[in-house]
């Protein structure tokens, strides 16, 4: 995959309020979802603060699931009026909303980019509308965005890392063939997050202990993801004894042929995001862990940022922006607050529901019931 340059930081955000999920937009301010190929009914959003671009509802089920509503509670709790639209997947539905909320008149905007050239050309056309920006979650690599709000997403791929070597202990595994199913090239974070499981499995390596015999991309999707890994498992013979993949949607393509192949929960499989699916597949033995981002903790950055700019309190916005990430293609510091992930396994699964991020009438659903009684999950 295209690789980044290094992630640079200088300090991460030491702590962050959570903010209670509470309901969803109301009145006036439109928090819907846009369907694919439109631009959404904004309804009269002349004078709304902040304008969010959500990318898809495929990818990972974290934005519609968890961003959107975190995002909406923060927000609702702030008294800042907002536009909450999703470009389903599609950069000519982006590039509309983008010109859409711009063209309205939102005093800040926030965007997960689709891909580096969309989110850029967007960023580009806020900044010369005087629109303040955040790019929330991954970065836009030449964008020039004012400020970056997401999570040491090196710190992400490192969990993962570490999380596998932790499996392969487990089962006695010294030694052990590896894949690598990585995140879309388009996207920035999966490269940082590749900078962490490299890191954290590079003495492995090195040693001789653990040997890399694959890599491909996901492009996070789950039969993508499914078809690389059961072509690198096919090459080797079925031997491969461990994977780190990218995220829980990609996981679960890979367990899919995994247990066509009768080896689902004898190769330890990462995952991210805490999805619904992936605390089912840790539950029932499928998959090793994943990382677990409170996007609460995210959206409670990103609407204290977003305030302060409408403020014009760039002091304010200054001390909440407590790091820096380096923009890869302009070599720039991008001011950024940066959350701390977790890894969870079923030893700490509780702390997904008891933050709200998932419930355990979700989760234990069906089939998984027997193993959420068993890990003591109520």
């Amino acid at each position: 995959m295209v690789r980044s340059s290094v992630f640079k930081r200088l300090a991460v955000v030491s702590t962050m309020t959570l903010v209670a999920l509470t309901a969803a937009a109301c009145g006036g301010d439109d928090s819907s979802t846009a369907d694919s190929g439109g631009s959404g009914d904004s309804g009269d959003s002349s004078g709304t603060d902040v304008g969010v671009i959500l990318p898809d509802a495929t990818t990972s089920p974290r934005w519609e699931a968890n961003d959107k509503p975190s995002l909406s509670a923060a927000f609702d709790a702030a008294g800042v009026s907002y536009d909450i639209q999703n470009a389903q997947g599609s950069v000519e539905t982006f590039g509309t909303l983008c010109d859409q909320m711009i063209g309205e008149g939102v005093k800040v905007l926030m965007i997960v980019n689709i891909d580096q050239e969309s989110g850029k050309a967007c960023l580009n056309k806020a900044t010369d509308a005087g629109v303040q920006s955040i790019d929330y979650d991954r970065l836009t690599p030449g964008g020039g965005a004012s400020y970056y709000v997401s999570f040491d997403n090196v710190g992400v791929g490192g969990l993962m890392g570490t999380g596998l070597i932790s499996a392969l202990d487990e089962a006695g595994k010294t030694k052990a063939n590896i894949v690598y199913v990585d995140g879309a090239a388009t996207d920035n974070n999966a490269a940082l997050f590749k900078d962490g499981y490299e890191a954290a499995l590079k003495d492995k390596i090195d040693s001789g202990d653990y040997t890399l015999v694959g890599e491909q991309s996901g492009e996070w999707d789950a039969t993508k993801a499914g078809d690389v890994f059961e072509q690198m498992y096919t090459d080797n013979g079925g031997k491969v004894d461990g994977a780190v993949v990218a995220n829980d949607t990609m996981a679960g393509g890979v367990i899919a042929r995994l247990k066509a192949a009768g080896s689902a929960g004898e190769v330890p499989v990462t995952g991210q995001d805490a999805s619904v699916e992936g605390l089912q597949n840790i539950l029932l033995g499928f998959q090793a862990g994943t990382v677990y981002k409170n996007t609460d903790l995210e959206a409670d950055a990103a609407s204290k940022l977003a305030i302060a700019l409408i403020d014009g309190d760039t002091d304010g916005a200054a001390a909440l922006a407590t790091g820096s990430v380096t923009d890869p293609d302009t070599g720039d510091e991008v001011p950024s607050a940066l959350a701390t992930p977790v890894w969870v396994t079923v030893d700490n699964m509780q702390q997904v529901f008891d933050d709200g991020y998932q419930t355990v009438a979700d989760v234990c659903a069906g089939e998984v019931a027997k193993a959420c009684k068993a890990a003591g999950i109520s």
